[in-house]
């Protein structure tokens, strides 16, 4: 089996959310492939993906504090700001945390461990919508 579907995020603040429950209610198919891969890019690029713990919200505000740190909005280097001060910062966060991910699936679920999300790194203060485009294949029942 093989599927593809645009999937559009409501939208978001800025910082990290998981996604898992958006992405699944989308993709109703994924319940009757026994082995497969689901990809999911991420068709923006002041946004990402990334995996990571998903039972402490904690953990998701730490994430928003480092990337501020790490890539200050009121940096004075940064020349691509035409869209505002958080412009090429969205841009260097979505390059360092990427904007795909591929996931396995196994008897109809995600493979994913116990405590692991998957994250929508929204990097821009007024952002809208996001869309991902979801590639589903495997092997059925």
């Amino acid at each position: 089996m093989w599927l593809q579907k645009e999937i559009r995020l409501k939208p978001r603040a800025r910082g990290f959310h998981l996604i898992d429950d958006e992405i699944l209610r989308a993709l109703p198919e994924l319940t009757d492939v026994r082995v497969g891969l689901l990809h999911l890019w991420l068709q923006h690029t002041s946004a990402s993906l990334t995996v990571n713990e998903n039972a402490d919200p904690l953990v998701r505000g730490d994430f928003e504090a480092f990337f501020r740190r790490a890539v200050p909005d009121d940096a004075p280097y940064f020349k691509h700001t035409y869209e505002g001060p958080d412009d090429m910062t969205a841009h260097i966060k979505s390059s360092l945390l990427g904007v795909q991910l591929t996931l396995p699936v196994t008897a109809g679920r995600l493979a994913v461990g116990t405590w692991q999300g998957l994250y929508l790194g929204e990097h821009r203060e007024h952002a809208g919508s996001r869309r991902v485009l979801a590639t589903l294949q495997g092997q059925c029942d």
